[in-house]
């Protein structure tokens, strides 16, 4: 494999599908960040933590809009992260996944990477506004959501070895789905109550979902595409095997 190529291919489709992930989140999510945040704002206000000063809103529209500005450059730098993660799992794995063209086997590792590193995680600890909970605790929730996403990927690859050495392959996937039962029944719950507003928490998380989504469906398809045109493992010998 042409490392270099490779690399541009890896780099280039991971910060374009982060990049799509910040325009998304800005365009659906951020209205609920909003909202949530002027919430927060009135509970400010009621307890005398803050007062309702020109003064006050001044400072809070510049942070908002810096905050805003930047988490486009931030989504293009965590999207070339995980799409260089993507990039090497798809490296070793290409030869073994399903479909007829790169694309395809792109489309489909992205979908089991979803999975496992996002939906099953958010099932146990789902998304909630940036004010919700206790900010003490935030350490905590933070810590259970990571651990989480390395246990349920951890889990996908351990059994995708299992899936390899046996000949029963549905005993791997219902390893994997008993292991991550287990783990849904050990691993403690948030340790704070959702005190917002429940279609307001509800439209967020579902906005997050898309966003999160399109991330992923934009990496597979960019990476994919990029790999068929210029097949870095085609101009020199493999060293990813």
């Amino acid at each position: 494999m042409k490392t270099s190529l490779f690399i541009i291919i890896v780099l280039f489709s991971g910060c374009i599908a982060g990049t799509v992930h910040g325009l998304v989140n800005l365009a659906i999510v951020e209205p609920y960040l909003d909202a949530a945040i002027g919430i927060e704002n009135q509970h400010l206000f009621e307890s005398g933590e803050a007062k309702d000063t020109p003064e006050f809103w001044a400072e809070y529209s510049s942070y908002r809009v810096w905050q805003k500005g930047g988490q486009i450059l931030a989504g293009a730098i965590l999207g070339t992260s995980i799409g260089a993660l993507f990039g090497i799992v798809f490296g070793y794995a290409r030869n073994v996944l399903p479909g007829g063209n790169f694309v395809k086997k792109s489309l489909f590792l992205a979908a089991i990477m979803w999975a496992t590193l996002y939906i099953i995680p958010m099932i146990k600890y789902p998304a909630n506004p940036p004010t919700v909970g206790d900010p003490e605790t935030i350490v905590l929730r933070q810590a259970l959501y990571v651990a989480f996403i390395a246990i349920s990927g951890l889990g996908a690859l351990g059994f995708y070895y299992v899936h390899k050495k046996i000949s029963k392959k549905a005993l791997a996937f219902a390893g994997y789905a008993g292991f991550m039962a287990l783990m849904f029944a050990v691993m403690p719950n948030n340790p704070d109550p959702v005190t917002a507003p429940e279609e307001l928490v509800t439209n967020f998380r579902i906005t997050s979902a898309i966003a999160v989504s399109s991330f992923w469906l934009s990496v597979a398809v960019v990476f994919g595409a990029l790999w068929q045109k210029l097949q870095p493992d085609k101009t020199a010998q493999s060293k990813i095997q």
